[in-house]
């Protein structure tokens, strides 16, 4: 490395590594980060001094980690090559001894597997200088640039002996102790630390992205284009939840953040579109938990000509194109295995519920009955509720949790979905289902209420309830139902939660399945 050498300064006592580095801490810094960030610093302003880049524009890289560990993999101990290249890499271990120095180069590879290789600096190759500057300047978590002549050692590790080196990016923040566990809030409130560390937080990345991959290339093949639609919008609507709310000063216009694609998807199916998704973020300014967050990625698609079952065809076709690129159609949960290639099972609410109180429910059960059922099974419902709404809940806290494998749990009452037709053989009812999967909704399905009387009849009683006070139920779209004046052709819609997907194949919660997840501020 360029520059005077000058006399030695005090940081060279002070070059972290493994060895020194506290191995009890868990959070992202250890304990003296603050008087580490100090002497980093100094190193940074030596740097810059003698005119040498701390943060170079790029260095003459020719080969990855991953190319050099492919190309000589066959290397015999004590072997050399004649071959000179240059590779860059995070410094995650030093070992200077001496008039030999050793560093582990650390970069991302396929599919997040962390590729390491060993870089050696020998004073007989690089010089005094260099070497001192080495020793003195650098720290763990620095990126740095090795040319040299690739061999393996004696001990038979494929290195990079180094005939010089530079600074590619001087970390500032002490580098978290690799073999440590980061704590849980650290890892999601600081996912660049844990993106660092952890093989398991970068293979996420990439099997979310292979997952979604996945997803789009099914949809692909039955003819499927894919839209994007509004993120504001002047009315709130397609899913029963709490909007986050916003303004816009163009039009001195309250906006809401969309809580789902629906009502604009399906508008592109009335013009001609007949079959059409979306994959996009939505907002529900709602809980949070390990399976809820206030951001979230879904699925949405509508086809032309199709119902409820041909959707659920869809369904299972996109899930299982799933398991295949993950790798496996069994999933061991804590609650015991899940076979995805074993029947995927239909459960009516009514029956269903019936079966597992002892009692039959039907639609014409009254709420009084209800509510005593809900107690008797200490089940949380509000009196105000009426019995639609109490059945789906004793539902989802009785018999929800009990299906650990595939089952569409369909024929609804209407209040729980205000956008499916009513049931082609029980009004009292209608075409809808939930793909429950390990206990937990992944997704749904209607076949879609296409008259617009009807649908203005559900979208105002939404109305009115969002009047009283409810502030999940809908609002009245009246463009959206211009457009279905116009004439919709039958359709079906699925509705597909990406995140929880994504939670079924790997067991991780959603704050481990969304890269940035919302967090409480710091210091709340």
């Amino acid at each position: 490395m360029p520059g005077s050498k000058g006399p030695q300064s005090p940081v060279n006592l002070r070059t972290v590594t493994s060895a020194n580095t506290p191995a009890l801490n868990t959070s992202a810094e250890p304990i003296d980060a603050s008087e580490q960030m100090r002497i980093r610093m100094e190193k940074r302003a030596k740097l810059i001094e003698r005119g040498t880049e701390a943060y170079p524009v790029g260095v003459e890289r020719t080969h990855s980690l991953s190319e050099i560990r492919e190309k000589y993999a066959h290397l015999e101990a004590d072997e050399t090559t004649g071959d000179t290249v240059g590779v860059t890499g995070r410094v995650v271990f030093v070992r200077n001894t001496g008039k030999l120095c050793f560093a582990t180069l650390q970069e991302g590879g396929v599919d997040g597997k962390g590729v390491r290789l060993q870089a050696m600096l020998s004073l007989a190759n690089v010089g005094e200088e260099a070497l001192a500057d080495w020793k003195a300047l650098v720290d763990l978590g620095d990126h740095v640039f090795i040319k040299g002549e690739v061999i393996s050692s004696r001990r038979g590790e494929l290195s990079v002996m180094a005939d010089s080196w530079s600074m590619a990016s001087k970390a500032l923040r002490p580098l978290p102790v690799l073999h440590a566990e980061l704590n849980e809030e650290t890892r999601v409130r600081q996912r660049y630390v844990d993106l660092m560390v952890r093989d398991e937080a970068r293979e996420m990345v990439y099997k979310r992205a292979a997952i979604t991959r996945s997803v789009r290339d099914t949809l692909d093949r039955h003819g499927y284009v894919e839209v994007e639609t509004p993120i504001l919008q002047l009315v709130h609507g397609g899913a029963t939840a709490r909007p986050f709310e916003t303004h816009m000063n163009a039009f001195d216009q309250k906006m809401t953040l969309r809580i789902a694609t629906e009502l604009f998807l399906k508008r592109a199916v009335v013009g001609g579109i007949d079959r059409v998704y979306d994959m996009g973020r939505v907002f529900r300014n709602e809980g949070v938990d390990s399976t809820h967050s206030p951001e979230f990625t879904t699925l949405e698609c509508y086809e032309a000509w199709a119902d409820q079952f041909v959707m659920a065809d869809r369904m299972k076709e996109i899930i299982l194109n799933v398991a295949d690129v993950v790798g496996t159609r069994t999933i061991q949960t804590e609650a015991g295995e899940i076979n995805l290639d074993g029947e995927w099972a239909w459960i009516s609410v009514y029956p269903g519920i019936s079966e597992a109180v002892g009692i039959e429910i039907t639609p014409d059960t009254t709420v009084d009955e209800l509510l005593a059922i809900a107690a008797k099974h200490e089940v949380k419902v509000d009196p105000k509720w009426d019995a639609e709404k109490i059945v789906v809940e004793l539902f989802g806290e009785i018999v929800e949790p009990t299906l650990l494998n595939p089952t569409f749990v369909y024929d609804y009452p209407p209040s729980a979905q205000p956008l499916a037709r009513p049931h082609r053989e029980d009004g009292r009812l209608i075409e809808a289902w939930d793909l429950i999967i390990g206990g937990m909704e992944r997704g749904t399905a209607f076949s879609e209420l296409i008259d617009p009387v009807i649908q203005r009849e559900r979208l105002t009683e939404q109305s009115r309830r969002s009047a009283a006070g409810d502030e999940e139920a809908m609002q009245l779209d009246e463009d959206f139902l211009r457009a279905l004046e116009y004439g919709a052709p039958p359709m079906g819609g699925i509705g597909l939660g990406i995140d929880r997907l994504v939670m079924l194949f790997t067991g991780a919660g959603i704050r481990e399945t969304i890269l940035f997840p919302l967090l409480k501020p710091e210091g709340h």
